[in-house]
């Protein structure tokens, strides 16, 4: 079982490579080189700020748009051209053909998390270097004392051990957004359906802690604006829980509780929709 489940991941990863959807990754680095000679001009902790807010922000958004548009070709391509009859017709059961789909499309977003994030610490490693050099030069006539203090808090605002905590946050959430883009196509009639679908359902994740804080926690909703919010929130993720690079980019620490019951949160979700993927696909005419 695992064997065919890998063969199936491996074969996905390799069409959507095919894609080309790396040219995400392009305009990524593009976009995070070109904002760090921009920034030149601030001070080096505004500097700093500026670069993690934006290129975690990039990290967030193309990885969930890399999730949902991988994902929401993966059932109609397979059943436009064929090959999921061909496939099916072999002893893969349905489940494996799913978990396999899943497996390789989670492959390509954890490759490109890190790519990214590989691409954001050169920048930033470059960008302390340099100023650690120009401010070497600028600071020689200062007692060794004070020069020393001014390099520590260059290190320290271009060092920043929760920037990894902030990487796997982001990861997890594009997971969590193949798992139920993948779940929607199992349903949908078109590719066309499912991505639409699946970004009304990307923007009602984000909204729906606002809303519920608004409507629930003000006291103003009665009780069927209660059933209403608990029905959108049994169905669709709560996506502002994964929002943890805010208080990262300025300077809060998040506690190791926290990360982990953000962590766990988006395992449940994948597992819920992984599950649900499953079953409907199970039954499924073909």
């Amino acid at each position: 079982m695992t064997r065919r489940i890998a063969a199936i991941a491996a074969t996905t990863w390799t069409e959507l490579v095919r894609l080309k959807v790396f040219y995400f990754l392009v305009i990524f680095a593009l976009l995070v080189i070109g904002n760090s000679f921009f920034l030149a001009r601030f001070s080096f902790e505004e500097e700093f700020q500026m670069l993690k807010d934006i290129a975690l922000g990039a990290m967030g958004i193309f990885s969930s748009l890399l999730a949902i548009l991988a994902a929401a070709t993966l059932l109609p391509k397979d059943i436009e051209d064929r090959t999921i009859y061909t496939i099916l017709a072999k002893p893969v059961s349905r489940t494996e053909y799913i978990l396999g789909k899943l497996g390789g499309v989670l492959l390509l977003l954890t490759l490109a998390v890190l790519l990214m994030g590989a691409v954001f610490a050169v920048v930033l490693v470059l960008r302390t270097q340099t100023l650690l050099h120009a401010a070497q030069i600028e600071m020689a006539s200062l007692p060794a004392a004070e020069l020393q203090n001014a390099l520590d808090k260059i290190r320290s605002a271009g060092h920043d051990p929760d920037l990894f905590a902030a990487g796997i946050v982001i990861l997890v959430k594009a997971w969590l957004l193949a798992a139920l883009t993948l779940f929607i196509s199992t349903f949908a009639s078109s590719t066309i359906f499912t991505t639409i679908t699946a970004f009304a359902a990307y923007f009602i994740g984000h909204l729906q802690a606002t809303a519920r804080e608004y409507w629930l926690a003000a006291g103003e909703g009665g009780f069927g604006t209660k059933v209403l919010m608990a029905g959108i929130s049994l169905v669709f993720p709560d996506l502002q829980a994964f929002n943890l690079t805010d208080s990262i980019v300025t300077g809060v620490d998040i506690p190791a509780g926290l990360l982990m019951k953000t962590l766990a949160l988006g395992a449940a979700y994948i597992a819920v929709y992984t599950a649900l993927a499953a079953a409907v696909f199970h039954n499924r005419e073909l």
